[in-house]
């Protein structure tokens, strides 16, 4: 029973850690003289309180579940994918120069055409820091999060430049921007809402990523990398062949999501000359989703709605309440800060109560306790 507890205590560790982290976010609203019901009140109903408030949610929170999705399987493969900001960027670039460069072809095909192009995009750009990871041992936080300023540089170039949106491009005060996709290449919507199918895709990729991991054999090798990768070299697998895989599948995911957010909700790239004015922070976000979703694709799903809502309901309560917008970001980090908190605790208690099964467990009976007394050899 004692473990069964534990076990279901380690499962709700990111909900507790939520609650926690609100629980703060409360005190610090009463200090700015707010009613923490209301305010929360207002997030509810910002997030969830019609059909249009839950599909904003829904559309928040579909780059972050891409996102995710990739992170899942970079962190089951024991190596740590910073760089979503940066890989979203590249996809979105790709992607975006399919749906102007290809305007004479069928939309079905341009929009299925701009979505390899992003999910390529992604995985080339997350592959290169997998490959200096697993062949030059350069640690792929630094690599990634490098690459992410490479990336927004590369898009401030472009946006300002060749990818100009050409109404923009004779004006004194250029808005770094490309030209607005075709009609025909938006992803459908769900009207009147701005739900698009990205969020479907999303879905169903969450359940072939889960097939992936936990049902073919690839998905074992990159686990298995991630558990021991020298008992997996022992075996006979190649690890440096799955970090790399590793990263470029979790940058293909984001890559994707970059493609999923042009063609789905701006139509266009822009940008204020950083990531976030893009992705809206997705890249870091996802990974938070990812880790509340204890690294499981299926649960990354409602990890990935919650942390939507937030985002969704915090701006409705800035608006409702007057809170400050750095309340705001401040409530946002709070939540961060708490769940991967609570992921670093649970990883400690598994590690506690493994050692405590070990001295628990009784030893192996020895050779001499093997043989038979001078009684049973005479019977």
């Amino acid at each position: 029973m004692r473990s069964r507890l534990s076990t279901l205590f380690d499962a709700l560790l990111p909900v507790i850690a939520t609650l926690a982290a609100l629980a703060v976010g409360a005190v610090m609203l009463l200090f700015l003289g707010i009613n923490p019901i209301q305010a929360y009140g207002s997030l509810w109903q910002g997030a969830f309180g019609s059909s249009n408030a839950f599909a904003e949610t829904l559309v928040k929170a579909t780059p972050l579940l891409l996102v995710a999705l990739g992170i899942c399987i970079s962190f089951r493969g024991d190596v740590i994918n910073i760089g979503g900001e940066g890989q979203m960027v590249i996809g979105a670039i790709l992607a975006t120069w399919v749906g102007l460069t290809f305007t004479d072809w069928p939309g079905w095909l341009v929009i299925t055409l701009s979505m390899l192009a992003g999910f390529v995009g992604g995985a080339v750009w997350g592959g290169i820091p997998g490959v200096l990871k697993a062949y030059f041992n350069v640690n792929e936080i630094l690599s990634t999060v490098m690459m992410n300023a490479i990336a927004v540089q590369l898009m401030n170039f472009l946006l300002r430049g060749p990818m100009i949106d050409p109404s923009q491009a004779q004006l004194a005060s250029k808005i770094p921007q490309t030209a607005r996709l075709l009609d025909a290449f938006h992803l459908a919507r769900l009207v009147p809402t701005r739900l698009h199918m990205g969020a479907l895709l999303a879905v169903i990729l969450a359940f072939v990523v889960y097939i992936l991991l936990w049902r073919t054999t690839l998905g074992y090798r990159i686990r298995a990398v991630g558990q021991n990768p020298h008992a997996s070299r022992y075996a006979g697998i190649q690890v440096p062949r799955y970090i790399v895989l590793a990263l470029l599948l979790s940058g293909a995911f984001a890559g994707l999501a970059g493609a999923v957010q042009v063609f789905g909700v701006n139509y266009r790239m822009i940008t204020d000359g950083s990531a976030s004015g893009f992705t809206g922070s997705a890249g870091f976000n996802g990974i938070v989703a990812a880790l509340f979703g204890q690294l499981h694709p299926l649960l990354s799903i409602p990890a990935s709605i919650l942390f939507g809502a937030l985002l969704v309901g915090a701006n409705s309560m800035q608006r409702a309440m007057q809170v400050p917008s750095a309340l705001i970001t401040a409530l946002n980090g709070l939540v961060v800060v708490f769940v991967v908190s609570s992921e670093i605790w649970r990883h400690k208690r598994q590690r506690k109560r493994m050692a405590v099964a070990a001295r628990e467990e009784p030893p192996p009976p020895s050779a001499e306790s093997k043989k038979p007394n001078q009684a049973e050899a005479g019977a």
